[in-house]
């Protein structure tokens, strides 16, 4: 069975953790490291990653950090998790599955395409809202 991988899944925390508060202001990577107890050499590649496929934009500088590209509601949850995992399909390459049968076919082209669909009809703002609840406070630096 696919799995999202840390990666993956850290990488979404993170832009959660871009969309909560103020997502138009610089976090500095240290404050990011710290919220999620993550290495700020690991944090650096998942935020160049999320950089490269215009995701997040980074500063240098006293005053830089990393922020959003966008508004929190123009992402979705599939969108960030595909620059990390890529397609996200159940199984590896399945046009030329041998193991697949012809009747299981249409099952796993379905259960991909149930995947997609929700990971795409769950928007960034949606996750940050729910963790404002949570918290019950602004998180802000």
């Amino acid at each position: 069975m696919y799995k999202i991988s840390t990666r993956g899944q850290y990488a979404l925390l993170i832009m959660e953790d871009l969309a909560m508060g103020q997502p138009e202001k610089y976090i500095p990577l240290k404050t990011l490291s710290h919220r999620r107890n993550l290495s700020t050499k690991y944090l650096e590649q998942l935020l160049i990653q999320l950089s490269k496929a215009g995701l997040v934009i980074g500063s240098r500088g006293i005053s830089g950090g990393y922020k959003l590209a966008k508004k929190p509601e123009q992402y979705t949850v599939g969108e960030i998790l595909r620059v990390m995992e890529g397609e996200l399909c159940p199984l590896s390459n399945f046009e030329n599955n041998t193991v697949v049968s012809e009747g299981s076919r249409s099952f796993w082209k379905g259960f991909e395409t149930t995947i997609n669909h929700y990971v795409d009809s769950v928007h960034l703002d949606e996750l940050a809202e729910k963790n404002q609840e949570f918290i019950g406070y602004d998180y802000c630096i």
